[in-house]
């Protein structure tokens, strides 16, 4: 790139920053941020500044810029919670509200996300579908879980892991009309760095955008995943890239390796779809934890690390058909782990 060229950048970066710092600050004087015209309007002014693709790097950006970003990422999270539980009380109001979750105004959104991870996750890690999922951080309209349940994983357990009661109750209600995904459907209202043995019996965990969003806190929580989850379960962590890291946190693949898992790809859309996917797979347990799985437990329960076998029935669902799945895979992670 030319000097004219480097000049144009810097240029589109800092009047790109400026739009975006504008924005932040009108969105933090706001007296609510529970949808509204006013709300709607400022952040959609947002998301459209923030997609398309931008050479910025947000890591490399000044103090006060980086001050700034913290401050409207926890804003972001705030306002999607609200919009979130309003809409999940507008979908309650029906008989079976999961007819009418394309009310949403995101929805296709979360369709084209669920296509892409599900696709990632297919061809990366190739196999039997996953029988048992976690989404952690699953919020008041679990629409990630709920779209790939019905469309992609028609015959897996979801467990929803949230820090709010209030919004797993409100996710609770969406599903109680629906048998299937009320049989399949369980949500659970932990921190998630509580969560410990639980992980080690399932095939697959998502990791929210906003669970964890400082650098630190998310390093932290895939290292307490990395600690109990089984060898060889996939971890799908949703990411942000460019300009979209205004909006949601952007996480280091080196953070994931370091936390113990193998990354086998990193995607980032240039559509409407916002977040970046990172596609891992929990390495393998040293020889000598997996040949003394009885030996005394330090930093953590290495025998839920070395175990793939299910800790406990599943939450949502306990057909034969699962149990042969989770039996099959057990069967298959550890011929590997004596291999």
């Amino acid at each position: 790139m030319g000097m004219e060229g480097c000049n144009n950048k810097v240029m589109e970066e800092e009047v790109l920053v400026k739009k975006i710092t504008e924005l932040a600050a009108a969105i933090g004087e706001l007296p609510s941020l529970v949808p509204s015209p006013e709300v709607n309007a400022l952040f959609s002014e947002l998301v459209v500044a923030c997609i398309p693709p931008s050479t910025v790097d947000v890591d490399l950006l000044g103090p006060e810029v980086q001050d700034m970003r913290a401050r409207l990422i926890r804003l972001c999270s705030a306002a999607e919670g609200h919009l979130e539980a309003h809409y999940s009380d507008l979908l309650a109001t029906h008989d079976n509200p999961l007819d009418h979750l394309s009310s949403f105004p995101y929805f296709n959104n979360y369709i084209k996300l669920s296509q892409l991870e599900h696709s990632l996750l297919a061809r990366h890690i190739p196999g039997p579908p996953p029988s048992r999922v976690a989404f952690l951080g699953s919020g008041p309209l679990p629409l990630s879980s709920l779209v790939l349940a019905a469309r992609h994983l028609p015959a897996a357990c979801f467990d929803n892991y949230d820090i709010s009661f209030d919004a797993n109750e409100r996710a609770r209600r969406l599903v109680r009309a629906d048998a299937d995904a009320g049989a399949r459907m369980a949500f659970v209202t932990a921190d998630v760095a509580d969560v410990t043995e639980e992980l080690a019996g399932y095939d697959v965990v998502f990791l929210a955008a906003l669970v964890g969003m400082a650098v630190e806190e998310k390093a932290a929580l895939v290292a307490h995943l990395g600690r109990h989850m089984a060898p060889g379960a996939a971890l799908v962590v949703r990411s942000a890239h460019g300009a979209r890291g205004f909006l949601y946190p952007v996480v280091d693949p080196e953070e994931i390796r370091r936390g113990g898992f193998e990354v086998l790809t990193v995607h980032h859309p240039q559509d409407e779809v916002i977040n970046s996917v990172i596609i891992a797979r929990k390495e393998a347990a040293p020889p000598a934890l997996a040949a003394d799985a009885d030996a005394p437990v330090n930093n953590g329960n290495l025998k839920a690390q070395c175990a793939v076998a299910v800790s406990r029935p599943c939450l949502g669902c306990t057909c034969e058909m699962e149990a042969r799945a989770h039996q099959k895979m057990k069967e298959m992670a550890m011929e590997e782990m004596e291999a």
